[in-house]
């Protein structure tokens, strides 16, 4: 696409950039459906006559108790399975900020001013709903419950229903949620630590020294770093700061570096893949199939029958969840995306509508992995109000997914159009001709 007078939102991106969005996005969409298939079950078996066998599970401890590890199994799951997920987005945030979709201001503008809005504008939604209905003090500290989306819940989403959404709003949304998890992560951090212990946390800087010494060297032996990563992690979970801040910290220290291309095959590596291509490419798969679908399981078991879903109907916290995550996600980033054009002038790419951000906004109010996570924290694994807010979750997140599916699928042919576009390959060199055709330096702030 040629370059024009005005910028353009959602513009097409390059080859190089497509290839790695559509690696990542196929990852996450078996990730989702895993992840989908692991709630069902949890809520089957936890609304079963056999849920007292279920709850006995989550609540096994296990673990040394001299080094405050006797968790239950539940918050291994919590604790310590979900710093994989988080040193995978780690690793994703800084190669988009140095190598990819975010190194640029000007083209990451767009999705970092959607993605803080669409954490604002949940998060106000949130506190407004529980002050109106008389709640406080404690109900307002759920309020970052609904800032991060779900990324392999939206995909799935994505793949069930069939539509063929054009590769600029996929990266727009893998960017979205990247930021997401950025802000999800420093909320985490900031927010729900309510004690500090400072020598662990200082010792905690020693592996994690180690760690960054030997990756920055290039050195990937996994019976080098994986003792390392486990002392960094325990030594952060001793230290009161929620244990999958240390995943972020350990997928940071990573070193990156441009990508040429992406191998076709993940199981046939090229020699020349950099460290952090590596562990994301063994470790994402390990992430999105076990570590988040895991969790899922331990975290969505919430009781619907015998009362459940009458007491989170009147819960004014869980009310404020529904309505953040269905009527706040759409307004915030839908309101953000027009804002910044309204700010910069920019136009929609000339195949695309408003109802294409719409569909987006929708699919950005699907929250689990990390809506779960700080529900938790918020309110105490395993309480009345954190079950309420679990349920409220799934509701918001159905409810966007549902809306979602009706705009997306209206739109469709449009996409199929478009999908085909990118897939035609005249002169059969492995590349797409659109791709061949535009120019290596996009319009400004594109997706």
């Amino acid at each position: 696409m040629s370059l024009t007078t005005k910028p353009r939102l959602f513009a097409r991106s390059s080859w190089a950039e497509a290839q790695r969005v559509a690696e990542a996005l196929r990852t996450e969409t078996v990730g989702g459906a895993l992840l989908l298939a692991a709630a069902v079950a949890a809520l089957v078996w936890a609304n079963s006559p056999w849920h007292t066998a279920y709850a006995g599970l989550r609540d096994t401890t296990f673990g040394p108790h001299a080094l405050h590890l006797d968790l239950t199994v539940g918050q291994w799951a919590a604790d310590g399975l979900l710093a994989l997920f988080f040193f995978v987005a780690g690793l994703e945030l800084k190669r988009e900020f140095l190598v990819g979709e975010l190194r640029d201001p000007a083209r990451a503008a767009l999705p970092v001013a959607a993605a803080l809005c669409g954490v604002a504008v949940p998060a106000l939604v949130y506190a407004g709903s529980v002050t109106v209905l008389g709640a406080g003090g404690d109900a307002l500290r759920g309020w970052a419950v609904p800032t991060a989306t779900d990324i392999a819940f939206a995909l799935a989403v994505l793949a069930v229903i069939g539509t063929h959404l054009p590769s600029a709003l996929r990266s727009f949304l893998l960017t979205l949620a990247v930021v997401d998890d950025l802000v999800a992560i420093t909320i985490i951090a900031i927010f729900y630590t309510d004690s500090l212990d400072l020598p662990a946390l200082g010792l905690a800087l020693v592996p994690l020294a180690a760690f960054a010494w030997l990756v920055q060297r290039r050195v990937a032996r996994w019976w080098l770093l994986v003792p390392l990563a486990a002392a960094t992690w325990a030594l952060v979970h001793a230290s009161g700061i929620h244990a999958t801040v240390a995943g972020v910290l350990l997928g940071l220290v990573v070193p990156v570096r441009p990508r040429a291309r992406v191998p076709e095959r993940l199981s046939t590596l090229p020699r020349d893949l950099d460290v952090a291509e590596r562990f994301e490419h063994r470790l994402r798969p390990l992430s999105a199939g076990v570590a988040v679908p895991v969790f899922a399981f331990f975290a969505a078991g919430v009781r619907v029958v015998g009362g459940g879903l009458g007491a989170t109907a009147t819960d004014a916290a869980a009310i404020g969840v529904v309505l953040a995550l269905v009527v706040g996600k759409l307004v915030g980033v839908l309101g953000g995306t027009w804002a910044f054009a309204r700010f910069t002038r920019a136009e929609l790419d000339e195949d695309l509508a408003w109802w294409d951000v719409v569909g987006l906004a929708l699919l950005a109010g699907i929250g689990f992995t990390v809506s779960l996570l700080v529900g938790e924290l918020a309110f105490g694994a395993g309480s009345p109000r954190d079950e309420h807010v679990k349920l409220a979750v799934l509701v918001g997140s159905l409810v966007s997914a549902c809306l979602a599916t009706v705009v997306l699928r209206a739109r469709n042919r449009v996409y199929r159009r478009l999908a085909e576009l990118e897939t035609r390959d005249d002169d059969g060199d492995g590349i797409p001709d659109c791709y061949q055709a535009a120019p290596d330096v996009e319009p400004t702030s594109r997706g």
